[in-house]
């Protein structure tokens, strides 16, 4: 502590006042509940308590003001922390609220939810994620700076701040996102470490006894330690050089007492997820000199201190404001392309040269086909960045000439491997390593931050490594978009531990996530359109690794029907037929085939390509119907997945040729020919799905 730091901080009781009315409303809310996790927000109050008057940039009055510091409490089961500050500090959250914690329709649930109250950044509660977020956060401002900035506009100029608990640090997810931190020195990132050491049930005693500031070291990351959880002079301390040190993350381990004040339950489990009950919360508030009665007790002299954060928030966006006016004025184009980011908006014309793939050529996978389109549109939407889970030749999702996004500090040494282009934080191809779930997290830390579109790709059995993370994009509803590849049996000889079978039918059953799987290059096309601009949910690009054919548009219906999620691909609309073939993906071209085969002898056959059935259930029914006639009962679908899901679709006269089992190593075409995957069985299918009716 230095003598300058003393005189400019010296806590007093007004601070005990405001830290106590944190703890209490917390306690309060828990208690009447009687639900929910009162001993985080007791043992964590007072380095919330500095952070949140002393360092964070932020105006209450507009939760989406661009240039606003942002705060993560990645230990979500501590919402009421969050609560309490967000209605002690201003921001649109009454007291009646705080009074409705964990109920029905109110704006307090029980674990921070992003699209439920203005002023929370992510939804957190899984442990662990909110961290993945943070550092998605601080590589979304990096990128931003390093690309519109100029001197003297340092425009994009914030710090991403985190609060972390010990079953945060123990996900994995969390050691993945630390590791790229550490090694990309996003040095705007700080994290304040809860080090309590008590979990849900138990110490920390019991299974997490590693040194954790040693591991954080070795990740590269800035470490200090604060032994006293109340010490306000040393934590501001810690945070003022936290802010210094530009060339690495930061953590800071903050030696705290869960359930701080209780008599009997404080350190002790039992704090961690229960309320205190009546008596221990009338003996805590007489030991730490609090009024029994009123309940959600709020002294007029901390409100009004905390209430400071209105005024002050107003004054540095309305400064902020006045030098982006004066940037769009010496910068014009890089303003309007900066504010267009802000905004979430596509440039005008960025889908004018969308790739065609012309039929008369070989057959191309849909993932090189998804790879060139996704490079055209790079080219002209700047906020397009993302990579792969060290997958980028196999994906084909390297943005071609846009660089790297790295620390300017990092030497590039021989960059094998590498995009190429430029070496530094404006680059737009970021290197997540074999981090899948922590691409994840990070993806949609950079989605909640805004001016950015995330995307991340790696092969479709390994979606199961990110689930937890795109569950939580779903359920924010965050803009990101997933590239799935080698997405069936039809990928080869690297056999059933790489061959998804389950995976469609799992990622089908996640609320609010869009799951395309084109069934040719053309169709490829439109699925990367749909990606860009449906902004309000994550999608899922389910791509091939084998060539398949691209479809003669000439004589069937334009790819452009898959904004529609399902559509008649062959045959008339106003034709009943006598069968139905449904597909996806690679098998798509298997039903065309076959319907021809089938047509020689005298069989109606409709061919409906049904690549996302979240955009096919949006449509009206009456377009519904008209896809796919109720009378007309005799349908066969073909997917290289598991069967799973599809009898929606097929009703119950309806056939499936499906995978419900793992797959075998071969070359592709073998292993799809041995499972059934060829035109004679799919018309063999069809002919006897056809007798059915006749016997």
């Amino acid at each position: 502590m230095t003598e300058e730091l003393s005189k400019t901080f010296a806590p007093d009781a007004l601070d005990d006042l405001c830290i106590n009315t944190i703890r209490f409303l917390a306690v309060d809310a828990v208690q009447k509940a009687n639900s929910g996790h009162p001993g985080m927000p007791m043992g964590a109050a007072p380095m919330a308590y500095v952070l949140w008057t002393r360092f964070l940039k932020h105006n209450p009055a507009n939760t989406g003001w661009f240039d606003r510091d942002r705060f993560v409490l990645s230990a979500g089961h501590g919402s009421m922390l969050l609560y309490a500050l967000l209605h002690l500090t201003g921001y649109d959250l009454p007291l009646a609220e705080i009074e409705r914690f964990r109920q029905w329709g109110s704006m307090t649930p029980g674990h921070p939810e992003r699209e439920v109250k203005p002023g929370i950044e992510t939804t957190t509660g899984p442990l662990g994620q909110g961290f993945g977020n943070a550092v998605g956060m601080a590589i979304a401002e990096a990128w931003l700076a390093a690309r519109y900035n100029r001197p003297n506009f340092d425009l994009i100029n914030h710090f991403t701040y985190c609060v972390v608990g010990d079953g945060d640090l123990m996900e994995g997810v969390a050691s993945e996102a630390a590791s790229l931190a550490g090694h990309l020195r996003l040095g705007k990132l700080i994290c304040l470490y809860d080090d309590n050491r008590i979990t849900l049930a138990a110490g920390t005693d019991l299974a997490f006894t590693e040194d954790r500031a040693a591991r954080f070291a070795a990740y590269g990351w800035h470490v200090q330690t604060v032994d006293k959880g109340n010490d306000l002079v040393a934590i501001h301390a810690a945070l003022e050089a936290a802010q210094a040190e530009t060339g690495r993350p930061s953590i800071i381990l903050v030696r705290t007492h869960i359930g701080y004040g209780s008599p009997n339950l404080q350190d002790t489990f039992e704090a961690h997820g229960s309320p205190l009950g009546a008596e221990e919360v009338r003996l805590t508030k007489e030991r730490l000199g609090w009024p029994v009665e009123p309940l959600f007790y709020v002294p007029e002299a901390a409100l009004r201190h905390f209430r400071r954060a209105v005024e002050s928030g107003r004054q540095t966006e309305s400064i902020w404001n006045e030098r982006l006016a004066q940037y769009t004025r010496e910068f014009p184009e890089a303003g309007a392309e900066l504010c267009r980011v802000m905004s979430a908006e596509l440039p005008s014309g960025w889908d004018v040269e969308t790739p065609h793939f012309d039929p008369t050529t070989k057959g191309i996978a849909t993932r090189v086909a998804a790879g060139k389109v996704m490079n055209a549109f790079a080219s002209r939407i700047p906020q397009l960045i993302g990579g792969s889970a060290d997958l980028n030749s196999s994906t084909h999702t390297a943005l071609k000439e846009q660089g790297d996004f790295q620390s300017p500090a990092l030497q590039p040494g021989d960059r094998q491997g590498a995009v190429g282009g430029v070496w530094d934080y404006s680059g737009r191809n970021i290197h997540f390593g074999v981090r899948e779930h922590g691409m994840g997290a990070i993806m949609n830390g950079m989605a909640a931050h805004g001016g950015t579109i995330p995307f991340g790709s790696t092969f479709l059995t390994f979606s199961d490594y990110l689930r937890p993370s795109l569950r939580l994009a779903a359920l924010m509803g965050l803009h990101v978009i997933h590239v799935f590849t080698h997405d069936s049996i039809g990928l080869g000889e690297d056999g059933p531990t790489h061959q998804p079978v389950e995976h469609l039918a799992a990622l089908r059953a996640i609320p609010n996530l869009v799951v395309i799987r084109p069934g040719d290059a053309n169709e490829a096309a439109v699925a990367w359109q749909v990606a860009l601009e449906m902004n309000n949910l994550p999608i899922a690009l389910i791509l091939t690794r084998q060539n398949i054919p691209i479809l003669d548009r000439n004589s069937c219906a334009p790819a452009v029907g898959l904004w529609r999620g399902g559509y008649i691909l062959c045959g008339l609309a106003d034709e009943i037929p006598d069968l139905i073939l449904i597909a996806t993906g690679s098998e798509l071209h298997l039903a065309v085939s076959a319907r021809e085969k089938l047509g020689e002898e005298g069989i109606r056959v409709r061919v409906v390509s049904l690549p996302s059935w979240e955009l096919f259930d949006e449509q009206p029914k009456e377009y519904r119907d008209q896809v796919l006639p109720p009378q007309v009962t005799k349908r066969l679908a073909i997917e290289a997945g598991c069967s799973q899901g599809w009898h929606r679709f097929i009703g119950m006269e309806g056939d499936i040729i499906a995978v419900d089992h793992f797959g075998a190593s071969a070359p592709g075409e073998v292993v799809m020919r041995e499972f059934g995957f060829t035109v004679e069985h799919v018309c063999e299918r069809a002919l006897r799905l056809l007798e059915r009716g006749t016997q």
